[in-house]
């Protein structure tokens, strides 16, 4: 049996502002209608089972909702209270997949990954299957069709032949004059993060060359318990596993690594540029989105879907318009933009992490303006759905409800509001809005205190279990 292991747990840095930390690029809809974590699961072949999903708590409620949305099950969803790459994440599917008794192959993937062309893609995985039945490490290489310094590449024995080679070494990320030269060797791949290989035969290698990671994912596994449908990990213990990706840790170890080809289209969407390379393009190759003018432009990319933005005599650039942040750049630099992001982080910024739109397991709210002493948001509630029974050490509130009809607790209060009526929460006092209808619905809230951050919040009921 094979079963796909999606690692979800990125934060998408470089495709920032419309990627971000509470809402990175995986779940976000940049090529089609659905989402890259949606295209990952959906272009798995038939004969997989249902995926494992390996991701950070804090995109747990996206996670689900995704899934819901295109049907799709789950064999556990594994949440990581802290990211440590990619060899722990693997550990842990492993690890759990063997506890329920299992040894099935595992189809490692990314799920930011852009791959065309299915049927290759499923070729190279029928391939990979059969070679992992050897005890191998299998990882997929891409022909290389320019000398990108962004991929780390692989070097081959490809002397003889074969469907599939002994891999002879590693580099990460080479300057564009050892690209070229890789490119015209004939005997380097791109290394794409996918792989294939026995979960015990994982394991086997992890233990070998990294036993710390090895014994803290298991005893952190060990300790789990279950919060809907998610596993929760012994966080105390894993918070100290050592932060390696599965290159570092077995690949450039192992003696058992090898290189199946692919020869579809595969991006990492690792950059504006990347995503840019595969749309459509007008006739003066530039792709843009939104409401969008453009003078004399060429080979860029212009995104807008909020306002009017024009762009005059320029080329190769990158404009990126959010509500609450205006990316401009260079097209050929746009992987430096996880550089604004580490700025942003420095300096404490909430444009770093956050949207104006925030996504909630209830719903989502959209903040509409803020100041010394007051915030106003727009937030929108599920049919059926419920905030937590909640209340605020520093603020107060006042909701107008603008559709629907909302269920308020406030104190020993309940009672219902309709449109165009409103009531006030004050600072201290327990409160909480719900949906008992089957529309959504829609209320401005207005805060004003001292202290206006998401963390003024103490939760008492809450069926999301969150702290």
């Amino acid at each position: 049996m094979i079963v796909p292991v999606i690692l979800s747990g990125g934060s998408g840095t470089r495709l920032w502002p419309l990627s971000r930390k509470l809402y990175p690029k995986q779940f976000l809809s940049l090529v089609n209608e659905t989402t890259l974590f949606q295209d990952t699961i959906m272009r798995l072949p038939a004969e997989t089972s249902d995926p494992v999903i390996i991701c950070n708590e804090e995109h747990r409620f996206i996670v689900s909702e995704q899934l819901r949305q295109i049907k799709s099950g789950n064999k556990g969803i594994i949440l990581e209270p802290v990211g440590k790459n990619t060899a722990p994440a693997i550990a842990l599917a492993a690890i759990s997949l063997l506890n329920e008794g299992e040894d099935p192959t595992l189809l490692i993937l990314s799920a930011d990954h852009l791959i065309d062309g299915n049927e290759k893609f499923r070729e190279a995985i029928e391939i990979a299957s059969k070679v992992s039945e050897k005890g191998k490490i299998v990882t997929f290489g891409i022909h290389p069709n320019k000398p990108e310094t962004g991929f780390g590449y692989i070097e081959v024995n490809n002397s003889k032949k074969s469907q599939y080679y002994n891999i002879v070494s590693f580099t990460e990320k080479p300057n564009f004059e050892i690209a070229k030269k890789y490119l015209a060797s004939g005997v380097h791949y791109w290394n794409s993060g996918i792989f294939m290989f026995k979960a015990s035969v994982y394991l086997r290698e992890l233990e070998k060359y990294e036993p710390e990671i090895y014994a803290i994912c298991k005893k952190s596994f060990t300790k789990r318990y279950n919060d809907l449908d998610f596993i929760r990990l012994d966080n105390k213990e894993f918070y100290k596993c050592p932060d390696k990706s599965i290159d570092y840790a077995i690949m450039e170890k192992t003696k058992t690594g090898v290189v199946v080809p692919f020869n579809g289209n595969w991006s990492d969407i690792g950059s504006w540029q990347a995503l840019w390379e595969s749309k459509s393009k007008d006739s003066n190759n530039n792709f843009s989105e939104g409401d969008v003018i453009l003078n004399e432009v060429s080979n860029s990319y212009v995104y807008s879907p909020n306002r009017l933005v024009s762009v005059n005599d320029l080329s190769d650039l990158i404009v990126i318009d959010t509500q609450d942040a205006l990316l401009v750049s260079s097209m050929k630099n746009s992987q430096n933009i996880k550089t604004i992001v580490q700025k942003l982080k420095s300096e404490n910024r909430s444009e770093s992490d956050n949207h104006q739109k925030v996504y909630r397991p209830w719903g989502y709210y959209n903040l509409i303006d803020h100041g010394k002493g007051f915030q106003v948001k727009r937030i929108f509630v599920n049919s059926g759905a419920k905030l937590s029974l909640q209340r605020h050490e520093k603020r107060s509130e006042h909701w107008v409800i603008v559709k629907g009809v909302a269920r308020v607790t406030c104190g020993e209060k309940v009672f219902q509001l309709k449109e165009n009526e409103s009531t006030y929460i004050p600072k201290g006092e327990i409160h909480r809005l719900e949906n008992i209808k089957k529309t959504p619905l829609e209320v401005i809230e207005v805060q004003t205190g001292t202290y206006l951050g998401e963390d003024d919040i103490t939760r008492l009921e809450d069926d999301y279990l969150r702290n």
